[in-house]
């Protein structure tokens, strides 16, 4: 277990949601950089598992696709190749350009994407559902509000086991789509997974509808938790950390 396991819920909360925003506010490659940097190694550090050889190969798809719109189509007056298509060509001859000013707009906004999906598993996978909602509550938020939000994140992890379930049971009924490789085997599998994958949830939802109206739920204004929250040494270390990289990555972007 890492040390993002025993920190504060409310601190992760907050620091996640500063270095989130942090994404949004960049827009030098050299940040982003350097920010996709340190968050890859936050992750790898975090406890949480991570299949790198999975989400390299998607970034590489997506870091192709986002460069090459960039550059074929982003502002620029630094010309990579101009015209794209030769003047001897008929009708469409002379017409398109690559910019390295969209190249770089392409790296930068990969790396920006692929920060915030690096930094957002952390919260959701190193912190219990039952521990978010009294953290949540403790920053004055409404406890209905903050069920709601629990309940969410409590999905994702139920969907998850749902899911392979449900896969599993297909398997011993002799479907071997799941283990072909080829995208067209893949569409079919989840295909077949989304119907059933559907009914659960809407047989849970209805379950925790039922459990929820038998314990009158929301009747009190304030409620009371049995885990309350408690702020460590370390906590104050990792929110103090979090700050520190959030105006480096500042100070790193309004210098480039």
């Amino acid at each position: 277990m890492s040390y993002l396991f025993t920190i504060d819920a409310r601190i992760k909360l907050i620091c996640v949601l500063m270095l989130t925003a942090l994404v949004f506010f960049i827009e030098s490659l050299a940040a982003a950089v350097c920010m996709l940097i340190i968050f890859i190694i936050v992750r790898l550090t975090s406890g949480v598992f991570f299949r790198a050889g999975d989400f390299f190969k998607i970034l590489t798809m997506l870091a192709v696709i986002i460069i090459l719109i960039q550059t074929l189509f982003g502002p620029g007056t630094h010309y990579i190749i101009k015209p794209l298509i030769p003047h001897s060509f008929p009708v469409l001859g002379g017409m398109g350009s690559l910019k390295w000013e969209g190249f770089f707009l392409g790296l930068a906004i990969t790396c920006r994407i692929s920060a915030l999906l690096l930094i957002l598993p952390v919260f959701t996978e190193t912190t219990p559902p039952h521990l978010i909602a009294p953290a949540l509550c403790s920053l004055k938020l409404n406890y209905r509000v903050s069920f709601i939000i629990t309940s969410t994140f409590n999905l994702v992890s139920i969907f998850k086991e749902e899911a392979l379930s449900i896969m599993e049971a297909q398997k011993l009924r002799g479907m071997r789509a799941f283990e072909k490789h080829s995208f067209s085997f893949g569409m079919k599998a989840y295909i077949g997974l989304l119907v059933p994958l559907m009914l659960a949830a809407m047989r849970k939802a209805q379950h925790s509808s039922i459990a929820m109206d038998s314990r009158a739920f929301g009747i009190y204004d304030t409620r009371t938790w049995l885990d309350k929250p408690q702020l460590k040494k370390r906590d104050f270390c990792i929110l103090f950390a979090s700050i520190v990289l959030f105006f480096l990555i500042l100070i790193i972007n309004f210098h480039f």
